[in-house]
């Protein structure tokens, strides 16, 4: 089953965004297995990230590898990735 996942970073700018992207092209395999979307885009506090993965166990396998690269490039969470089972989508 997909998941919706949505995280909660504090205060993280487009520079430190792109830097964190650019950093986890070069270290770890990435886009990883099982992500179908990744999106970024700003509100007030900054910005926001919400992804599409295949399943739960792969975006652990990820986030296994890629939350040592985000604490390097000082992006913390508020709190933990939100976690919703998604019942549809569609493409165009």
């Amino acid at each position: 089953m997909s998941i919706l996942v949505r995280f909660p970073p504090a205060d993280v700018t487009t520079e430190t965004y792109d830097e964190s992207v650019r950093h986890a092209r070069e270290m770890v395999d990435f886009p990883p297995d099982g992500l179908e979307y990744h999106v970024a885009f700003m509100t007030d506090e900054g910005v926001r990230v919400s992804e599409i993965w295949d399943s739960v166990e792969q975006f652990q396998s990820f986030g296994e590898q890629v939350m040592p690269l985000l604490a390097e490039l000082g992006i913390e969470l508020t709190g933990e990735p939100e976690i919703i089972p998604v019942h549809n989508i569609i493409r165009r």
